[in-house]
């Protein structure tokens, strides 16, 4: 054995590995899960005819993953304690990649979902606790070069998921978007073996009570509410007694679930008195808000761009590339920046750069050309990756090691139902914004407006000359009016619902005040 396992502290070991083997080692199966989480979404029409499906029914390939998915991801921390760290990273990677060979593999929808829920809590765990070991492996004045190599793996899947799924889907099959996941799922777990070791306070934790209570509340309550947030725009939300149930169900469980935490279990599947630390609840928020921005935004910017200006979807494409692209080329630079100074300055420039960009879509017009769209999607980028990795040393580094598992599962939960929450809210906010728009406008298309005279009356005389029939030319013209009509009440909605998550991103601004520096930062040390 060389020097190396000492460098890596007693958290995690490794025989000939250094902190940079070992961040190889848990960034590569979860860079593969963070892709697995988009990739089928280009795929699903390939799917649905594939295996003979309506859209709704298809669209549970989707579904069921995320909700496992989220399932998993809080109770990481509790089963890592429980089974081992490295016994349950192996089988977690393991179940992953066997997963993908069947999801590969369905002949059926039943099928394909059934294993797409397998896949999903194989991959759970993955995020959680790579970010974790990270944070143990690297020297606490290191920890934003670590959550920068977390960050690139985590803001890098989503671009690259849609464009792989759509290459592989188009070049081979949509089976080969699950088939690729084995040969590097293999990789993964050979290097678990060899460079990932419990770290010793996790050897004195197994033989906990099971928190069956927890665990049960926790999968209710999560998976209601994932449903609800994936379905609820489609089945017009509490018009749905679906909906409505599941809501009830998820809020019953979830005030379940924290008094259960909070005064029964002995060892809590997901121990909530991290909340204590005001540093990690804000930081939470934080997070909460700002991937609740960054999803609902890059979800409205396509379809504002495809709807109002007739992008394809390949442009439409190319209008979010760039952003993703500066948030990669940020995170390195801010993860080197804060070893030597306050993370709270990038934190804040990051948060109003964020607010900023969204305020600048809220602005666009049906005369936005590509440049308009495109130079607030980069400003957003740029704002995450200044934002993320001094967001993340400042809420995790002050966590003791022993409850970095628990702290790293809340978080990463967090910031997923945020993104989920933020797609939804984004699309309902702007569906209903523009409903109210549209009739505000059409109250004023009566036959006593002069404006809407004139205007019939010149299209009565235009268009006989352009080829309608004059019985026909006001028929025509006032379809068109309301078109226009429409076209407009759509963009103020858009508007609407960006000038909304502006506001909400500004509004985090105040909790940069609650965020305590990492102790380490505060004085230089020699090494620098």
């Amino acid at each position: 054995m060389n020097g190396n396992g000492g460098r890596l502290g007693n958290a995690v070991g490794a025989i000939g590995a250094g902190k940079w083997i070992v961040a190889i080692t848990v960034m590569l199966p979860t860079l593969i899960e963070i892709i697995d989480t988009s990739v089928a979404n280009v795929a699903l029409d390939h799917i649905r005819g594939s295996l003979s499906s309506g859209i709704d029914e298809s669209a549970w390939v989707l579904t069921s993953y995320l909700v496992s998915n989220a399932v998993i991801i809080p109770m990481t921390g509790w089963l890592a304690r429980t089974f081992g760290r490295k016994r349950y990273l192996t089988f977690s990677v393991l179940l992953f990649t066997f997963a993908s060979l069947l999801c590969g593999s369905s002949t059926s929808l039943g099928m394909l979902v059934f294993f797409r829920v397998l896949q999903g809590i194989g991959g759970g765990a993955l995020q959680p606790m790579s970010q974790a070991i990270l944070l143990e492996t690297f020297p606490p004045r290191e920890h934003g070069m670590a959550m920068a190599i977390f960050g690139v793996g985590a803001m890098f899947g989503p671009i690259a998921g849609p464009l792989m799924g759509g290459y592989i889907t188009d070049a081979l099959s949509w089976r080969w978007i699950f088939y690729v996941n084995i040969p590097i799922g293999l990789l993964a777990v050979f290097m678990v073996k060899m460079f990932i070791q419990d770290p010793p306070y996790l050897l004195h934790r197994r033989g906990e009570k099971v928190d069956t209570w927890g665990i049960a509340l926790l999968t209710v309550w999560v998976g209601s509410l994932q449903i609800v947030v994936d379905k609820g725009q489609r089945e017009d939300w509490f018009h749905s007694d679906f909906i409505l149930v599941l809501s009830a169900i998820a809020v019953l469980a979830f005030l379940l679930f924290v008094i259960v935490e909070l005064f029964v279990a002995e060892h809590p599947v997901v121990d909530l008195r991290a909340f204590r630390n005001i540093s990690f609840a804000s930081g939470n928020v934080v997070m909460f808000v700002a991937f609740f921005n960054l999803l609902g935004s890059i979800v409205l910017l396509p379809l504002f761009a495809q709807l109002l200006l007739g992008y394809t979807a390949t442009l439409a494409g190319l209008v979010l590339s760039p952003g993703g692209i500066a948030t990669l080329v940020t995170m390195p630079l801010v993860g080197r920046y804060i070893t030597r100074h306050n993370p709270k300055h990038p934190l804040a420039l990051g948060v109003l750069l964020c607010a900023f960009s969204t305020w600048t879509m809220s602005n666009f017009s049906l005369n936005a050309d590509f440049n308009s769209l495109l130079l607030p999607r980069i400003y957003l980028g740029f704002g995450m990756g200044l934002l993320f990795i001094p967001l993340t040393t400042l809420t995790l580094s002050s966590i003791p090691k022993p409850q970095m598992g628990n702290a790293t599962s809340i978080y990463n939960l967090l910031r997923n139902l945020g993104g989920s929450i933020g797609v939804a809210f984004s699309a309902t906010m702007f569906a209903r914004r523009a409903q109210v728009h549209q009739s505000r406008m059409v109250e004023h298309l009566t036959a006593m407006d002069e404006g809407l005279r004139a205007a019939v009356a010149k299209g009565q005389a235009l268009l006989p000359s352009r080829g309608v029939p004059e019985a026909m030319a006001e028929h025509t013209t006032l379809g068109r009016i309301y078109g226009q009509v429409v076209r407009q009440a759509t963009m103020m909605g858009f508007n609407d619902a960006f000038y909304i998550l502006s506001w909400m991103m500004a509004c985090v601004l105040p909790l940069m005040f609650l965020l305590r520096r990492p102790t380490h930062q505060t004085v230089p040390t020699a090494g620098h």
